[in-house]
């Protein structure tokens, strides 16, 4: 049978703005059963109104700080608790931080967020995307893993921090981790993919310094694309009949190509999720 969305639970994270909402609006007019995360309770709760106006059924909302991994076990024990199937699994809450800090874990922030937070909530949630398969994992991260590294002895940039070299790290980070997830469930009928949504005009560089600011919203700006547009993408990984079986790949702007080579690094990718168990406690 067909891929279909109607009906099928949705769990979607950094949804209260930007590419997050513009999904949950799209999957809402499409039948599927949206359950928006966010981790203010007023912009949550006012963003499921906005996706509610769609027509269709209404969305739920759950709320959870990435930068806490107890948060994130709360997350996902609500979720285990109130939805019995998890159909779709959307990785999107991230952030960037213009200085150096550090979680309540003891981790820096960007890492801890854009990459841990996606890893740890979709291995907790992992058994039940098994039972509810054909089930998809999707993880959004950005062209700009190209420019990103690893050092395991400084994954957190002690020495050296800079806002993108941190950002660069995290989406690297999330194209590994999306194609060692994939190779983990094969012939468990979930797929994992990740995806650049291309360059979203979004608040997600408001934590930017604010030299910075005049350059993403002067040269950078005029040349980004709506959140609308870039929202489609994820509900084009999510929602496409087309893409059904398809897993452990990489897209930018809705097209399928290859990651940069070092995300094609499979002893990396082991690497990376070995030493992400360990940052979380797995």
């Amino acid at each position: 049978m067909s891929w279909s969305i109607e009906g099928k639970t949705v769990l979607l994270t950094g949804a209260t703005s930007g590419i997050g909402l513009q999904a949950s609006v799209a999957l809402a007019r499409m039948g599927a059963r949206v359950v928006m995360v966010g981790r203010d309770p007023a912009k949550t709760e006012a963003a499921a109104a906005v996706a509610a106006k769609s027509g269709a059924r209404p969305p739920e909302t759950l709320l959870c700080d990435f930068a806490s991994q107890a948060e994130i076990r709360s997350l996902a024990g609500e979720v285990l608790r109130r939805f019995p199937r998890v159909d779709v699994l959307v990785n999107n809450a991230g952030g960037v931080h213009k200085s150096r800090r550090l979680t309540a874990d003891g981790i820096e922030a960007t890492f801890a967020v854009n990459h841990l937070g996606y890893f740890l909530l979709t291995c907790l949630l992992l058994e039940r995307l098994i039972a509810s398969a054909p089930a998809r994992v999707v993880s959004v991260a950005s062209i700009g893993h190209r420019r990103g590294t690893l050092d395991f002895d400084d994954l957190g940039f002690a020495r050296g921090y800079s806002i993108m070299k941190a950002y660069r790290r995290s989406k690297l980070a999330n194209v590994l981790f999306a194609a060692e997830l994939a190779r983990r469930v094969v012939g468990k009928g979930v797929t994992s993919n990740s995806l650049h949504p291309g360059a979203v005009a979004t608040n997600i560089w408001s934590g930017a310094p604010a030299w910075a600011k005049p350059i993403v919203y002067f040269l950078w700006r005029p040349g980004f694309i709506s959140a609308r547009q870039g929202g489609s993408y994820i509900v084009e990984l999510v929602a496409s009949p087309e893409l059904e079986g398809v897993s452990g790949r990489y897209f930018e702007e809705g097209q399928l190509v290859e990651p940069a080579l070092l995300a094609r690094d499979e002893a990396l990718a082991r690497r990376l999720w070995d030493e992400s168990k360990r940052l979380v406690g797995l």
